[in-house]
């Protein structure tokens, strides 16, 4: 019988640059996303002096500032963090669905890994909540998912 080989991402050979895209909108839960993914990639051995912080106003413009920063930097990966809370109009479905939607669409475009840790929560409690109380930190988790990217992409060779 024939073996079948398995390919996952580790920890391990993420070295390089990243750079975290925050949208400073609800900054309030946003700063505490950010501070879970730096801690995360600088445990995991990326040097602060590899991690750059680019802020832009909320996570409408999130897709544009990372769509440069692929461009310019050419980073190993990509954190975009941001928290779109729903409210009593329709703002919040055009913003979070565009933003996921473009985030994405780099993504596949540039071939670099974009972690996306945007929150799209109902209510302020959920976004507190997800950003570092009692359902975890998504900037840690967006971070975790941007370092095994790097790691599985290495694995096919070429450039991540």
């Amino acid at each position: 019988m024939q073996s079948i080989t398995q390919l996952e991402g580790s920890f391990t050979d993420v070295d390089g640059r990243y750079v975290i895209v925050v949208g400073r909108f609800n900054h309030h839960v946003v700063d505490s996303l950010v501070e879970g993914a730096v801690d995360c990639l600088v445990r995991h051995g990326v040097s602060a002096e590899h991690i750059d912080i680019v802020h832009v106003p909320g996570a409408w413009e999130l897709p544009l500032a990372v769509k440069r920063v692929l461009k310019v930097a050419q980073p190993e990966a990509v954190i975009a963090l941001g928290a779109v809370i729903r409210g009593g109009t329709p703002h919040f479905e055009y913003v979070a669905g565009n933003c996921n939607s473009a985030i994405s669409s780099l993504q596949l475009e540039y071939e670099t890994p974009i972690a996306n840790g945007v929150l799209t929560v109902n209510s302020i409690e959920q976004a507190l909540e997800r950003s570092g109380t009692k359902a975890g930190n998504k900037g840690t988790e967006a971070a975790m998912a941007a370092l095994e990217m790097v790691s599985l992409l290495r694995q096919f060779g070429g450039e991540s």
